[in-house]
Formats: C-alpha cells, sequence, structure tokens
C-alpha cells in the first residue's frame, strides 16, 4: 500500500517551515516520512523562464514532481510530510492527476514584523523581507481562508510549540490511516 497522506507545509519566507518540520523530523514520529521542497535545487529566474516559462509554471512542475516522489516511498511510511512554499491551488492540482494518496496543506503564517525580524537576524536573508514577501503572506492567507485549511500562527510560538502543533495534525493523519504497516 502507497503512502496514505502526503502534508504539505506552505507559508512565506520567515514563517518558520523548515525550522518546523525539522524539529517535526527530529522527534523521529513512526511512519513519518519529512521532505524539503527546496532540496532538488532552485533554478535561477532565467532557467525557470527558458525551461518552463516562468517561476509560476516551475513551482507548478517541482510540487507535480515532489508529490509524485512522495507517493512512492517505502510502505512503512504512512504520511509524508513536505516544506514547500508552493501554491495551495498547485498542490490540489498536482494531487488530482499524481498522487494517489490524500493530499492536505497546512499554512504556517507569522505577523509582517515577525517574519521580517527573522529574515533580518537568524535567516541572515533580508531581501526576502519585502513588500512582495508580504503580498505572498497575505496571498497564502487568503487561499487558507478561502480553503479552509489548517493554520498554524507561528506569531509568539517557539518552533518547539509550532513542531507540537504540527504534531498533533500529523498524528490525526496517522490515526485516520489506521495500524502503523
Amino acid at each position: 500500500m502507497a503512502v496514505a497522506h502526503i502534508l504539505v507545509v506552505t507559508g512565506a519566507s520567515g514563517a518558520g517551515k523548515s525550522a518546523t518540520v525539522k524539529a517535526l523530523e527530529a522527534r523521529g514520529v513512526p511512519a513519518v516520512h519529512c521532505a524539503y521542497f527546496d532540496s532538488i535545487g532552485v533554478p535561477t529566474d532565467e532557467v525557470m523562464e527558458r525551461d518552463y516559462g516562468g517561476g509560476e509554471q516551475w513551482q507548478a512542475s517541482a510540487t507535480a514532481e515532489w508529490l509524485t516522489r512522495l507517493s512512492r516511498l517505502p510502505e512503512d511510511v504512512s504520511v509524508a510530510v513536505l516544506d514547500g512554499q508552493t501554491r495551495p491551488s498547485f498542490v490540489f492540482a498536482a494531487a488530482a492527476r499524481a498522487a494517489p494518496a490524500t493530499v492536505h496543506v497546512v499554512l504556517l503564517d507569522c505577523s509582517s514584523d515577525v517574519r521580517t525580524a527573522r529574515l533580518c537576524g537568524p535567516r541572515q536573508q533580508p531581501e526576502l523581507a519585502n513588500v512582495r514577501m508580504d503580498h505572498w503572506a497575505a496571498y497564502l492567507r487568503g487561499q487558507a481562508d478561502a480553503l479552509k485549511l489548517s493554520v498554524i500562527d507561528t506569531t509568539a510560538l517557539t518552533v518547539a510549540e509550532s513542531a507540537t502543533q504540527l504534531e498533533e495534525l500529523v498524528w490525526r493523519l496517522l490515526e485516520s490511516a489506521g495500524p502503523t504497516r
């Protein structure tokens, strides 16, 4: 039997996706596999334009590739968790075409001030703390509301607290998947 559930953790840069998924992974939850969208490499804007027709098309293609990869994990994996800054609409479109698993999306979100502080501080990526990222975060919040997605607001949470909320969601998926294979 294939992976029962794929959970895509999305959010704007600085919302805490990678840190939260890494913290979840460190907990060693049985039958859970964590993966990281950017580990396949992110092409330059020029390559995205040349090979895919632009950044959005690359994101849609990479999302579909990830769902296909995750759906082929070994039988002992019941829930695959993907840290990926991607549009929920791309996730659900790819799931309809390529993933036999049930696909879910959770948004990690935080205030603009906290996101900026994280990007300019520990992340050392101040170039990402801009109006464009604020608009992306607002778009993702709107999508989460419209699609009734789960949201973890990391504004006032530690990474461990965010990981606990994500782990609770994962355990609900594990329970619905039945006994661990």
